[in-house]
């Protein structure tokens, strides 16, 4: 669908509602498309335990006490 601005303006609220039902709109000044109101693809994936399996190495030594120079650092 193609409106000029003027009617984008007054019937903006309108409009979003179809842009919000999946709807593509050109704004157009003087015929010519200038502009293009899309919806917004919210991605919302469910995360998958395991998809990191081998990729993130966790050190033997990572649950033992840091070395005092590395807490110093962290109290001072």
């Amino acid at each position: 669908m193609q409106v000029n601005i003027h009617e984008a303006k007054t019937h903006l609220s309108r409009l979003l509602g179809r842009v919000e039902n999946g709807e593509e709109i050109t704004i157009a000044k003087a015929g010519k498309p200038v502009a293009r109101l899309v919806p917004v693809v919210h991605k919302i994936g469910r995360r998958i335990p395991g998809t990191a399996k081998g990729v993130i190495i966790m050190a033997d030594n990572f649950d033992e006490p840091l070395p005092d120079e590395i807490m110093q650092a962290f109290e001072s």
